[in-house]
């Protein structure tokens, strides 16, 4: 089986991680639009900023997930399988150990369990306001983000190959549509995802960045 429960993360009350999270809630609340909710907002930490929506897209994708987590159709894949045109993505859980080949739904399920055991480590994740500041301001942080944001990033690319079918078929497109714009125009406006790991996915990230960058502009 696949996905397991999952238990969405909450930001604990009165830490610049709840404080942010509620700013980007209030600013979409208010009918603002996808691109004015990524940008940071006035005397805030780009750092700290960065860590709240590496919960809250981690969040998302585990809600999109779960809903396809029953579907005897993934253990179908073999290692390997499932993984957008042209690309397979490798498991390794460390630098130090070799790369191993699975499965795309395992992979999702790796790379979710990978995610939550980082976001649920205070020492990596803090969310008390003192600690808060000293992590996010660290180089180790900044590199965690990053390949935080890239497997959330191969996670949307098996699912938009592999499973957009069923998630349409439950009615769920519209949610993971607009899940993964909010997600590429925050990579977008920060710069999070090297040009190469967006390949696989340019017929759907194409449009969505041009659509970002013609919304800054103003058009």
């Amino acid at each position: 089986s696949h996905g397991g429960t999952f238990q969405p993360l909450r930001h604990r009350s009165g830490t610049m991680r709840d404080r942010l999270h509620s700013y980007t809630k209030r600013t979409l609340g208010a009918g603002g639009s996808i691109h004015q909710a990524v940008a940071l907002p006035p005397n805030e930490s780009c750092a700290g900023w960065v860590a709240v929506h590496a919960i809250d897209f981690y969040n998302d994708v585990c809600l999109i997930w779960q809903v396809m987590a029953a579907d005897p159709y993934l253990s179908s894949f073999r290692a390997g399988e499932g993984f957008p045109s042209g690309v397979e993505y490798r498991w390794s859980a460390s630098p130090e150990e070799p790369s191993v080949s699975v499965s795309a739904p395992q992979y999702i399920d790796l790379v979710l369990k990978w995610i939550g055991e980082q976001i649920n480590d205070p020492e990596k994740f803090p969310d008390d306001a003192d600690d808060e500041v000293r992590v996010y301001s660290t180089p180790q942080f900044a590199a965690l983000c990053g390949q935080i944001f890239r497997r959330l990033f191969r996670t949307y690319g098996i699912i938009y190959s592999s499973f957009f079918g069923t998630l349409e078929a439950l009615e769920m497109a519209p949610h993971l549509n607009t899940a993964f714009k909010h997600f590429l125009f925050f990579c977008t406006e920060f710069g999070l995802l090297p040009e190469r790991e967006m390949e696989p996915l340019e017929v759907l990230v194409k449009p969505l960045r041009k659509q970002y960058f013609a919304a800054k502009q103003g058009k």
